[in-house]
């Protein structure tokens, strides 16, 4: 799977497949828009999905970079506590291996 280390921590590749609507939730999601990520690995379906918040305005199947971990979550939407641990990060353009 593409995972690449970001300032220490994992971020994952993915593809926007869907959104969430969730007229009832914890106080956490109210206004955050949800999106169903599958992850891929070279371009390829990996057998996986997450679903995260979205910080960059990700749109229906962009290829995005995922970061995975809740603590770092947390800290991007700026709250010490909450129910959160995937969130989508930035938009991929392009991949290039080397």
């Amino acid at each position: 799977m593409w995972m690449y280390a970001y300032e220490g921590r994992i971020v994952k590749v993915g593809r926007v497949v869907g959104n969430v609507v969730s007229t009832i939730n914890h106080e956490f999601f109210d206004g955050e828009r949800l999106l169903i990520v599958r992850l891929i690995d070279r371009g390829e379906d990996a057998g996986g999905y997450l679903i995260c918040t979205d910080v960059v305005g990700a749109g229906a199947d962009e290829t995005v970079l995922v970061l995975d971990e809740g603590t770092s979550a947390r800290q991007i939407h700026g709250v010490d506590t909450g129910p959160i641990r995937s969130v989508v990060v930035g938009i991929v353009d392009d991949v290039h291996e080397a």
